[in-house]
């Protein structure tokens, strides 16, 4: 248990935005300790709305974290390539890559410790054994996994100096008017949005996505996407950016619902890196799955 005395200095300030702000940490997360009675204001248990008044002393206790380890569950894989070294994984949309709060079960990950046993890199610790990338929960398609540490920092240093292709393919909302382009615009936090993206020069790293038309069909656009960088939501963001948002992308898209999509309509269809034993080149193409398909015949 961590105990933080903190000092009001400014009158009228709701507690949970001063406790997240004086603690940095998020808002709901102060929420959550000042429900659970762990603040004191001299002395008394506040509820969140109230207002604190300038010289109050609050007592915060933070409990020690629970240690959480994922759990090997019997799930199917898609498993394109595997040997001692690594896999290269199909995964399906509407699987999480990683456990999290919320998802704790039916993960990649789970997946993997099911299949792999203990034999998965321990860099990004006991939650992400093996993770080396990681695409979103609606977005199917292919990803590496190391099974040693030695594999893992190997294929690591492809990903950071951007060197091991990884190319998409889309269906967009509109018509582009050029048939391939260059989209060159930072990302970073939404300035308002926390759990959101958005091109941005503040507190932002540089973004490259090359785009191509392969065909255009009654105002959707079906795109091939080649990631120069890899910043979180970056196809999306990128896509929202030029006023393509990617068709049934609930986050960044129009507020519309695409029913038989379930989430955007966006495959990781290519990857391609250098093998961290042989060293040798390896590429491996993903067949686009029935969603996207199905989806493409329809419009």
């Amino acid at each position: 248990m961590i105990i933080n005395q903190l000092t009001v200095n400014d009158n009228a300030q709701r507690a949970d935005v001063f406790v997240a702000e004086m603690l940095e940490i998020t808002r709901s997360a102060s929420a959550r300790l000042i429900e659970q009675g762990n603040v004191t204001s001299n002395g008394i248990v506040i509820k969140k709305k109230d207002k604190l008044e300038i010289g109050a002393i609050l007592e915060v206790s933070v409990p020690d974290p629970v240690p959480l380890e994922a759990q090997a569950e019997d799930i199917p894989l898609d498993i394109v390539f595997e040997d001692s070294d690594m896999l290269v994984v199909n995964k399906p949309k509407g699987m999480v890559v990683h456990p999290a709060p919320g998802n704790y079960s039916g993960t990649l990950v789970n997946a993997l410790l099911a299949h792999c046993g203990s034999s998965l890199s321990g860099i990004n610790g006991v939650m992400r054994p093996g993770i080396l990338h990681r695409i979103d929960k609606y977005t199917s398609g292919l990803l590496m996994v190391a099974k040693n540490d030695n594999a893992h920092n190997f294929l690591a240093a492809q990903i950071k100096d951007h060197s091991f292709t990884r190319e998409y393919e889309a269906v967009v909302y509109g018509n582009f008017r050029a048939n391939s382009g260059k989209i060159d615009a930072p990302i970073g936090r939404h300035p308002t949005k926390r759990k959101q993206m958005a091109v941005t020069d503040s507190n932002s790293k540089n973004a490259v996505t090359y785009y191509e038309v392969i065909e255009r069909k009654n105002g959707f656009t079906h795109v091939r996407l080649r990631l120069e960088t890899g910043r979180t939501h970056q196809i999306r963001v990128h896509m929202q950016y030029i006023g393509h948002p990617v068709a049934g992308d609930e986050v960044y898209g129009p507020k519309e619902v695409i029913s038989e999509l379930e989430g955007q309509c966006l495959h990781a269809k290519k990857i391609g890196f250098i093998h961290p034993a042989t060293h040798g080149y390896m590429e491996f193409d993903s067949e686009l799955p029935e969603y996207f398909k199905n989806f493409l015949s329809k419009i």
